[in-house]
């Protein structure tokens, strides 16, 4: 979308899937010059400290890359569970919604987003 990517996770991921949306998110963010990385978890139901840590790398690994992180629809039982298991998700931002996300990533971007060639925000 632009120049974001919008990723909607639909199952609960085991370690191995999670290593690959990882891998080939990270991969996607460097080809397509992504600005802001926006996943949707809404579909989620349990998630684990392996979970939380792949997040975490996806969102630090994003901001190298000099892309921000969103992460959206997190189920009440999830958020439980990660504060449980101490995980702060740091650099990982979260919004309610898909929505909501694409409008913090616009807010936290400014200027630099594009959307299918035009710019959002202040183009001065």
């Amino acid at each position: 979308m632009g120049s974001f990517l919008l990723v909607t996770i639909q199952v609960d991921l085991y370690d191995r899937l999670a290593l690959n949306l990882e891998t080939d998110l990270i991969r996607m963010v460097s080809e397509t010059d992504a600005r802001g990385v926006l996943i949707d978890i809404s579909a989620v139901g349990l998630v684990d400290s392996f979970m939380g840590r792949i997040l975490n790398n996806i969102a630090t690994m994003s901001r190298i890359m000099d892309a921000e992180t969103v992460v959206v629809g997190m189920q009440p039982a999830v958020a439980i569970t990660l504060v449980e298991l101490g995980l702060t998700l740091a650099g990982v931002h979260t919004a309610l919604n898909v929505e909501r996300g694409m409008e913090l990533l616009h807010k936290r971007l400014g200027s630099d987003v594009r959307e299918g060639g035009r710019f959002y925000g202040n183009s001065e």
